[in-house]
């Protein structure tokens, strides 16, 4: 008997011994969750690289989430802004104002007074004109031939947001017809200057119209669309060049009122000034022709119709 209560007391004993370190390692393991709550519990770490790009879409999704799209006077405050930064990069003395919204009617247009030819309007010629009738303080920026291919031109006047129109010759633009592709996709209308350029009212009817028709079918080759408007070279044209161009589909044949160089302007008007609705012409041109660049002609231009109060307007908007 004496055996086995020492045996029961010494069996005792090492379980007393076993239940405390029990009691300590739980503890340890307590103390050790604490002290963890205390920095935020462990995650499992994405695979290398994956970190940061699923913090940054987490963070783009709430902030799409939050930010509500621009209202209207937002929209307008931005636009003006980067207007402000462009007309100061392009070195600007002022912000061209915004052109009026395009009419809802637009305006009748027909031939200018001297400017008509024998049965104009019996056979239901294009109009010739020089300005548009308008009474709003705008102007249109029209540029001939093609000769001057200046990739700053294009970078002006799309970051500007100034519109014009583009009368071309095949002779020279198809030294790159690339370079008018690029200005096509940045919303400028391509229009008709005939192949060669020549002096139309020396040719016969049949050869004016090789020379319409013949730039009708390259402007429609290669930028898809066949030209509504018409601009005889140097101004000139007869009877059978208006005849020609209307076989060959053209509604319209715009001259112009006023004539903007690198240097300088030169006026058709008595009074040597700018009128509502007046279109102006210039040439692609550079250094071996002007003493200047096409942006420093866009910028000799822009600073004059700003200062007079005028906008620039887009000529296909009116017809």
């Amino acid at each position: 008997m004496g055996l086995v209560r020492q045996n029961y007391k010494n069996g005792a004993l090492r379980l007393t011994r076993l239940r405390a370190g029990v009691a300590v390692l739980a503890a340890a393991a307590i103390a050790s969750g604490c002290a963890q709550g205390d920095r935020g519990p462990e995650r499992a770490r994405p695979a290398a690289g994956q970190e940061g790009a699923a913090g940054q879409e987490g963070a783009a999704g709430r902030s799409a989430q939050a930010r509500p799209p621009l209202s209207s006077a937002e929209r307008l405050r931005a636009e003006q802004s980067a207007r402000v930064a462009a007309a100061r990069k392009w070195g600007l003395r002022r912000v061209p104002l915004a052109a009026p919204p395009a009419p809802a009617k637009k305006p009748v247009i027909t031939t200018r007074d001297g400017f008509e030819v024998d049965d104009h309007e019996e056979l239901g010629l294009p109009p010739v004109f020089t300005t548009i009738p308008t009474k709003q303080k705008v102007v249109f920026l029209t540029i001939d031939d093609g000769a001057e291919k200046d990739p700053a031109f294009l970078r002006m006047m799309t970051e500007l947001k100034v519109p014009y129109t583009a009368f071309l010759s095949d002779y020279l633009v198809k030294e790159d017809y690339g370079y008018f592709k690029r200005m096509q996709d940045a919303g400028v209308v391509l229009n008709n200057h005939t192949l060669h350029h020549p002096y139309l009212p020396g040719l016969s009817y049949q050869r004016q119209k090789r020379e319409i028709c013949g730039m009708q079918d390259v402007i429609e080759k290669r930028y898809g669309k066949r030209p509504l408007l018409f601009r005889p070279p140097f101004g000139n044209y007869n009877r059978d060049t208006l005849r020609a161009a209307k076989a060959c589909g053209v509604k319209y044949a715009p001259l112009w009122d006023e004539e903007v160089f690198v240097d300088h302007w030169e006026y058709r008007e008595w009074d040597r000034d700018l009128h509502p609705g007046d279109i102006v012409l210039s040439h692609f041109r550079g250094r071996d022709d002007w003493k200047g660049t096409m942006p420093d002609m866009v910028r000799r231009f822009l600073n004059m119709v700003t200062e007079k109060g005028y906008a620039v307007g887009r000529l296909e908007d009116y017809l």
